[in-house]
């Protein structure tokens, strides 16, 4: 579910709750806002957690590229490549 989801469910939930005068036989519509209303906001919260925890760097930051360098043909034209190598310590989410 997702943030909007929440957001969505919450007004849903108000608007049964608040501004419906409906009633049906073995079912109270106050409680069914209520519920929507509860689990938006239980959807929200986990939404933001979500958010927060996947935005965090996963790896310490190591030393620079590697540098190497390649020597081609009779002109010997030089070519500098750069390699990224990340070492992970923590297991993935």
């Amino acid at each position: 579910m997702t943030i909007a989801g929440s957001i969505i469910l919450i007004m849903l939930g108000a608007i049964l709750t608040w501004a419906v005068e409906l009633d049906l036989a073995g079912l109270d519509i106050n409680v069914v806002g209520v519920i929507l209303m509860l689990g938006g906001l239980v959807g929200l919260l986990f939404g933001i957690y979500r958010i927060s925890v996947t935005r965090r760097a996963v790896g310490t930051i190591g030393e620079p590229a590697h540098r190497r360098e390649i020597h081609e043909g009779p002109e010997a034209r030089r070519t500098t490549v750069y390699e990224e190598r990340h070492h992970y310590n923590e297991p993935p989410l």
